[in-house]
């Protein structure tokens, strides 16, 4: 274990002495994928509560079909697939775009968690209190007020717990990046091993660095649960 880390400690944290690879890799994906996946589920999750047949059934066929297929193979065919096509290879941009391993699975992981996301999202709006939104209508706020003073801040507050399982899952799920030949914390830990053939300790190496960055988002979201579900924590008699 100890020549092996000697040898691939840094390309395992963050590089290889060219490039970024690694745990460094892993959380940039991880950053990149979730925060442009929140963003695009925010409009995706008030489309989807929508009384309207028109914006809420494309919305859920999206996440029925993104939640209802496995992450691996959205990535195979996006960065296999669509780039196979004679129309993509055509198309200069998108040519250049889908040309790139990375592009192709920062993509596929945005597309996944922002459909999971969007269910969370809805499934907190349409727990928000009835009466508070009543009462927002009754100092006649319009519903774009509404959601922007009243609905979003709550439904934030009440998927914290759920969005910190699915960044968890977005975590874990970034291990499929070697299939797109990103340097990420498995696909150094398949190389270190093919190069050592010792294999429990390159990925016993690699398993030891997911569980860390896992209690670290763990300690991260228990920290915005204590400061924004505070009102909902339980009082302990003194």
């Amino acid at each position: 274990m100890t020549d092996l880390l000697q040898e691939y400690w840094r390309a395992y944290l963050w590089t290889d002495g060219t490039r970024l690879t690694g745990l460094a890799v892993t959380m940039w994906m991880l950053v990149l994928s979730t925060g442009i996946g929140f963003a695009l589920a925010v409009p995706l999750a008030i489309a989807r509560v929508s009384p309207r047949r028109w914006l809420s059934l494309p919305v859920h066929l999206y996440t029925y079909v993104f939640r209802g297929t496995p992450l691996y193979v959205q990535l195979l065919l996006i960065y296999s697939g669509i780039y196979g096509l004679q129309i993509v290879r055509e198309t200069e941009l998108l040519n250049l775009f889908f040309r790139v391993g990375f592009n192709c699975v920062i993509l596929a992981f945005v597309l996944n968690t922002c459909a999971y996301t969007t269910e969370i999202l809805a499934g907190a709006i349409r727990s928000v209190s009835h009466g508070a939104v009543e009462a927002g209508r009754a100092y006649g706020m319009s519903d774009a007020v509404l959601y922007r003073r009243i609905i979003l801040p709550d439904a934030f507050r009440r998927s914290i717990p759920a969005l910190s399982n699915e960044v968890i899952f977005m975590l874990h799920g970034t291990s499929v990046a070697f299939a797109a030949t990103v340097p990420d914390l498995l696909k150094i830990a398949r190389d270190a091993n093919a190069d050592t053939f010792r294999s429990f300790e390159a990925f016993g190496f690699a398993g030891l660095l997911y569980l860390l960055a896992t209690f670290f988002l763990v300690w991260l979201f228990r920290k915005a649960e204590q400061r924004w579900l505070r009102h909902v924590q339980p009082h302990h008699a003194a």
